[in-house]
């Protein structure tokens, strides 16, 4: 998941008010030999100091010195183009969903009962460092997203049999897991997970070198030459704070890919992301990270036949903490929706470019209910509910954000602030530093917040199991939802093999969680819009709409 930046309008700013990387890892310039000693950052090839560059594909990502796959929900770019998984994800043009297809597993059976996978693995597939690729390798990709101290995707394993036991260090081994050859393995739940399948297309679920990734250590995703993967790149090279660079891998099991490398420049911010794509120093230009200038891209001539569209599949909301009164009243929680006017928000945010949603499904989910009601604006009848709660003189509310919020997220907060002090909700939008905020909010001790969700794999059960699956998982996220009955339903749904009678509770769940308790605001569901330079051919968004993408079949023409 990655939260994103907000497009907003000057002219409706003018009148309004408006997934946590390792941590404790080494930093390693440049590389290391073959032999595993030290080679000097210059030496990397064949991406060194003078090389041709003309073929590669120049994009922009966040700053981050560490791209190990398991230590990270958000910054997925260089993972998923070095990695691979057992299966991906494709868009489906046919009905503009997604569906599952065979990768790195070129095909697999599931019993009756929904318990255990048996996976068959593409014959002959290598690591880019020549190591064959074997079931060992996908059982230590397991194990160590379960027991490494820095990994915050054991999600996506937690469900195989054993799993609670090996991270509790009571054994060695996963149970579940079971080495029939080397190009065949089982997988057996502890009970069935329906969406098991499709989180294995996650990147957090790229498939690790079992020999390398040990000997590497603590430089694994930071050192290039030992950070090694499947996929159709390498990873070359890597600059802290400045740039990685990415190389064609053409011995890539599924072909090489149809550009040269990846330069990644790493910037975070949209004027200097502005000024690169002018300068002809960008291809790949992501409207999302520049506020209010992306309307200049968006509606000016200059580049109109340069932008590329695609949906993302996710939600922005605001989250409620039911453990700090009075958004322990379901009343005041009514009343906090029904002040907003989501269009409005919507409007300001990217210029309507999107959906409203109404529950915890975002439109492009597998699970979207069309046929919820819409949350109505309503400013009386949110008073009128406040002083049925008690507060006919309203209350006081924090809405918090983290200190590198950028400022279209600000404006979003403020907006929402001057709505809620419209019906006597004494609203202060403030700032805390990224540690502090991420510390209360795992906590449970934040009280609001504006956030983003997108999905990391198309199933409704990414979404509500993550926010009210657990009382453990409602706490890490400040919603503090503690209902017993509706958290062991969310749970259960899991389990049920049947697709319709899955989407069935989960709709049931979702209209009585949100519109009845309103336990969080839906907001919106958006565009993601690119720019592109005339370089670029190929290149399409994403299936959830991610800023980061697979890149393997974007070629680069006209070089300069």
């Amino acid at each position: 998941m990655k939260t994103k930046s907000f497009i907003l309008p000057a002219v409706l700013l003018a009148g309004s008010l408006i997934f946590g990387g390792c941590q404790n890892r080494s930093n390693t310039a440049g590389g290391s030999g073959q032999d595993g000693s030290k080679a000097p950052a210059e030496s990397i090839t064949p991406a060194a100091d003078g090389a041709d560059l003309s073929g590669y594909l120049r994009i922009a990502d966040d700053f981050t010195d560490d791209v190990d796959p398991q230590c990270t929900t958000s910054l997925y770019t260089v993972a998923l183009n070095i990695f691979d998984r057992l299966v991906e994800v494709e868009s489906d043009p046919e009905n503009g969903s997604s569906r599952i297809v065979p990768s790195l597993a070129d095909s697999w059976e599931i019993s009756e009962d929904g318990l255990i996978y048996i996976f068959h693995l593409h014959p002959g597939v290598m690591f880019s460092n020549g190591s064959p690729l074997t079931s060992s390798d996908v059982e230590y990709t397991f194990k160590r997203l379960l027991t490494l101290p820095d990994s915050v995707n054991q999600d996506i394993a937690s469900s195989i049999l054993g799993a609670d036991r090996l991270q509790n260090n009571e054994t060695d081994i996963l149970e579940g897991f079971d080495i029939i050859n080397d190009e065949t393995f089982s997988i057996t739940l502890e009970q069935p997970y329906a969406a098991f399948l499709a989180c294995l297309s996650t990147p957090g679920a790229s498939i690790l070198d079992k020999e390398t990734t040990e000997e590497a250590g603590d430089t694994f995703g930071i050192d290039p030459a030992m950070t090694v993967g499947t996929g159709p790149f390498i990873f070359d090279r890597s600059v802290p704070e400045s740039y990685m660079l990415l190389s064609a891998n053409k011995d890539c099991w599924s072909g090489p890919p149809m550009c040269d490398g990846i330069r990644i420049n790493l910037v975070d911010d949209g004027e200097s992301l502005i000024l690169m794509y002018k300068e002809g120093e960008l291809d790949i230009l992501d409207l999302e990270e520049l506020g209010s200038e992306a309307e200049f891209y968006i509606h000016g001539d200059i580049y109109q036949d340069s932008l590329v569209k695609g949906s993302r599949v996710g939600i922005t909301y605001i989250a409620l903490n039911q453990s700090v009164p009075p958004l322990d009243n379901a009343l005041v929680r009514k009343a906090l929706q029904m002040g907003l006017d989501r269009r409005m928000i919507l409007q300001a945010s990217c210029s309507g470019r999107g959906y409203v949603e109404n529950g915890i499904f975002p439109h492009g989910l597998i699970g979207f209910n069309p046929d919820l009601e819409e949350i109505p604006y309503d400013p009386e009848g949110a008073r009128e509910l406040l002083r049925e709660a008690g507060y006919p003189d309203g209350f006081s509310l924090d809405i918090s954000m983290e200190e590198g919020t950028s400022e279209a997220h600000r404006e979003l907060s403020n907006i929402i602030a001057s709505m809620w002090e419209e019906i006597g909700v004494k609203t202060h939008v403030y700032e805390l530093d990224d540690n502090t905020f991420m510390t209360m909010r795992r906590s449970g001790s934040i009280a609001c917040y504006v956030s983003t969700w997108s999905a990391d794999f198309n199933d409704p059960d990414n979404f509500i199991y993550t926010f009210f699956g657990s009382e453990e998982n409602s706490k890490s996220r400040s919603l503090c939802f503690e209902d017993e009955e509706l958290i062991s339903r969310v749970h259960k749904a899991r389990s049920i093999i049947s697709e319709e009678e899955r989407l069935r509770e989960y709709n049931e769940l979702e209209k009585i969680i949100v519109q009845d308790m309103a336990c969080w605001v839906p907001l919106y569901s958006q565009q993601h819009i690119f720019a592109l330079s005339s370089r670029v051919e190929g290149f399409e968004v994403s299936w959830n709409g991610w800023s980061s993408n697979r890149y393997r079949n974007v070629s680069v023409t006209g070089r300069n």
